[in-house]
């Protein structure tokens, strides 16, 4: 069953990564139905900017609304490298994190789809991505690589 086993524990630290100015001060845990490993593990010092929604919009649908957290989860999914699954997939487990969180039906979808239709395109590594691999932050990279 699909949850949120931790709490969200962030710093904003805007000089640090101005595009991604949220720091992750805890390990983040979310457990889902849709990937072959059980547990999305984001780790102490990851960084995100919530979701990536255009400043119009904003007053409708904040970057860190109600599916704050299911946000964090597709950013770290679009970042890490080699990828545990292909950006549709990214995108479905973003939707069952944010019906998780109770957000509403016709957010979700808006939400979804944006994601869908402008978010990054990527494809699932089959070739470097064992089932049991565990990834760590790795400072002097730009992005996440298996330990």
């Amino acid at each position: 069953m699909s949850s949120f086993t931790t709490p969200l524990i962030i710093e904003f630290d805007y000089e640090g990564n101005p595009s991604k100015p949220y720091i992750l001060r805890e390990p983040f845990k979310f457990y889902t139905d849709l990937l072959p490993i059980a547990v999305i593990d984001v780790p102490v010092g990851y960084r995100t900017d919530f979701a990536s929604i255009p400043r119009f919009f904003h007053r409708i649908l904040p970057p860190a609304g109600r599916y704050g957290k299911a946000a964090v989860i597709h950013d770290w999914l679009c970042d890490i490298k080699p990828k545990m699954c292909d950006h549709l997939t990214a995108a479905d487990v973003f939707n069952e994190a944010m019906t998780v969180l109770g957000v509403c039906r016709i957010k979700r979808f808006i939400l979804v789809q944006a994601v869908k239709l402008f978010g990054p395109r990527f494809q699932y590594d089959y070739a470097s991505y064992p089932p049991d691999t565990s990834y760590n932050f790795n400072p002097d990279n730009s992005g996440y690589s298996p330990s």
